[in-house]
């Protein structure tokens, strides 16, 4: 009896690193894989979460960790529903709706827990060949493929509004004392904006996510080189990191790979952002 060929499957590296100069990690990485296999099987999934904690010693690790983990723990929740055997029903919330109240929950947490703390945000929900993005702060998403590195998220600092504005230009926006200051972070008092993304992740092309420890130090020519250069999404990580720290690792570093398997059924009805 023949047995059946091996389901393609979703693959992801990670690696987070304290860096050169600080004393502790402030970022939290969680990676969630779910697999479902038979009558109503589902395109491989997964849940990618970066945050980089603000605040100072244990405030910052802290507010990142309960951010990582609210946010996380509602998707999943809903991602049962969100799976898309179905049509979507109207009375259920959408999935820019879940994403952004996955935020808002983990703002209320972290205002709650951690007075004087804050964190970026970063989330990535995986379907097939499709990710859902939500961000806050200044870690960001590329998309990595043949034809280049492209960034989905956008910063939420000061320098990114002043560039924007044609105040500076990006050169001097990576040397600014201001370059790090966000106005947007998990952790602030009153209403919480998220920004949300749709990406396509074509044949050959890698979900990066990563905390600002690693874009600051490390040009996206170099992520591209890595990544298509390594033999494995872990090894270029590990690779990614050690190139930050060689830079000098002004701060932590955290990142995350994700390549999706380049069969995807066509049968599932793919939920919109």
């Amino acid at each position: 009896m023949e047995r059946p060929s091996p389901r393609p499957r979703l693959t992801v590296g990670w690696a987070t690193d304290v860096g050169r100069q600080r004393s502790h990690n402030e970022d939290t990485v969680l990676i969630a894989e779910l697999e479902q296999a038979g009558y109503y099987g589902t395109p491989s999934t997964a849940l990618l979460v970066l945050a980089d904690g603000m605040g100072g010693h244990l405030a910052g690790e802290v507010a990142s960790a309960l951010a990582t983990r609210a946010a996380a723990q509602h998707i999943l929740q809903a991602c049962l529903t969100l799976l898309p055997i179905r049509e979507h029903s109207a009375s259920e919330p959408s999935l820019k709706e879940v994403l952004i109240e996955a935020f808002q929950r983990a703002n209320e947490l972290v205002t709650e827990r951690v007075p004087g703390g804050g964190t970026t945000l970063l989330c990535a929900l995986i379907l097939g060949n499709r990710a859902y993005i939500a961000n806050v702060g200044d870690s960001r998403a590329y998309l990595v493929s043949p034809e280049g590195c492209r960034q989905i998220t956008r910063d939420h600092s000061i320098v990114d509004i002043m560039v924007e504005l044609g105040q500076m230009t990006s050169e001097e926006a990576v040397h600014h004392p201001q370059r790090n200051v966000l106005y947007r972070a998990v952790g602030q008092r009153g209403p919480l904006e998220v920004d949300t993304f749709l990406c396509h992740i074509p044949p050959g092309g890698v979900l990066l996510l990563c905390s600002d420890g690693l874009w600051e130090m490390v040009s996206e020519e170099e992520m591209v080189q890595v990544v298509a250069t390594s033999s494995s999404l872990q090894e270029a990580c590990d690779i990614l990191v050690e190139k930050a720290n060689q830079a000098g690792g002004k701060d932590n570093i955290s990142v995350i790979l994700a390549a999706p398997p380049e069969i995807v059924d066509s049968e599932f009805h793919w939920p919109e952002i």
